[in-house]
């Protein structure tokens, strides 16, 4: 418990920036229509079940069609 307390001011941006950018992902498959590969469906299953930065991510390198 105590480990826990100590790595706390650690994980705490951690968490900050990982919600930030799912949030962020989030908005941007239910505003755009068009995507490199996939669909919205697909995207929405990838982002929500690899939430720890590489669903997200994945969405951005493989899915986002460049303006």
């Amino acid at each position: 418990m105590n480990t826990m307390i100590e790595m706390l001011p650690f994980l705490i941006p951690l968490l900050i920036a990982e919600a930030a950018l799912l949030g962020y992902t989030l908005r941007h498959i239910l505003t755009h229509r068009n995507y490199k590969r996939g669909n919205r469906t697909l995207w929405l299953i990838v982002v929500i079940l690899g939430m720890n930065f590489i669903g997200p991510i994945l969405y951005f390198i493989l899915g986002k069609e460049e303006a």
